[in-house]
């Protein structure tokens, strides 16, 4: 397994229109986050990166979006990915999209979205699948220095134990896109969808979804205690029969008549 880390320079893409067939891909994506951002609640939503900053959002119930990118023109902040200009626990929602695939330091990168994603805030993760017809199309001499395939692509699960370290539970991981063919592609989707859930392993794209928690590192202990047993007590009393006093006793119980 190659290291996460890369001291080469990786050309980073700002726009959709910089990848082959970069709109359909966007088109993908677009799909499954419509159906994601009405679940999504709070007050501040970062979008970063190029490619995420042209996703549309509208729908969404996060009014406050941060478009943040160097050279994208829909973006409202510039700023480094690997420093992030906001403070701890003030971001309620994050979109990454593809932008592990092409980082130097995605374990870095990652560290700094989960400094600014509150608890319980939800981060999107888009990319790449390397066990893929595009993954091995980098192969390919020609193409491994030119978009799409000059990134470094992570398989899902590779992806998915990241967040598990830093305590993020998946809510969704939608692998699609078994052939990239863009011609008749209706045919090509009902042909993936026949050929069973086995098939989506070797998706070319997928789509996380995963939520910040945050456990106590010590157990909170119940505030309330065990009620003192209440033990019966010997009472002696006397009682009246045809002119004689006896002692006797009795028990009284916890009971209440």
């Amino acid at each position: 397994m190659k290291p996460a880390r890369s001291k080469r320079n990786i050309e980073h893409p700002h726009s959709w229109s910089q990848l082959k067939n970069g709109q359909w891909v966007s088109e993908t994506i677009q799909m499954r986050l419509d159906e994601w951002c009405p679940k999504l609640f709070g007050y501040h939503l970062l979008k970063l990166g190029g490619l995420s900053c042209e996703l549309a959002s509208s729908n969404c119930n996060i009014q406050h979006q941060v478009h943040m990118d160097i050279e994208n023109s829909l973006h409202t902040v510039i700023a480094d990915s690997y420093e992030l200009p906001f403070l701890e626990k003030s971001i309620d929602a994050v979109i990454l999209s593809h932008q592990l695939d092409y980082c130097n330091d995605p374990h870095r990168l990652l560290r700094e979205v989960d400094r600014v994603l509150i608890d319980d805030g939800c981060v999107i993760i888009t990319g790449f699948n390397p066990v893929s017809w595009i993954g091995m199309s980098r192969l390919l001499p020609w193409r491994k220095n030119n978009l799409p395939w000059s990134g470094r692509m992570f398989t899902p699960n590779r992806i998915k134990d990241w967040l598990g370290l830093l305590n993020y539970q998946v809510l969704t991981c939608d692998q699609y896109a078994v052939f990239p063919i863009y011609k008749y592609r209706a045919m090509w989707t009902w042909l993936e969808s026949s050929m069973g859930h086995w098939a989506s392993s070797f998706g070319c794209l997928y789509f996380i979804v995963a939520k910040k928690r945050t456990y106590p590192l010590q157990p909170i202990k119940p505030h309330w205690r065990f009620k003192r047993r209440f033990y019966p007590v010997g009472l002696n009393y006397r009682v009246e029969d045809s002119g004689k006093y006896h002692s006797t006793s009795c028990d009284t119980s916890s009971e209440s008549h």
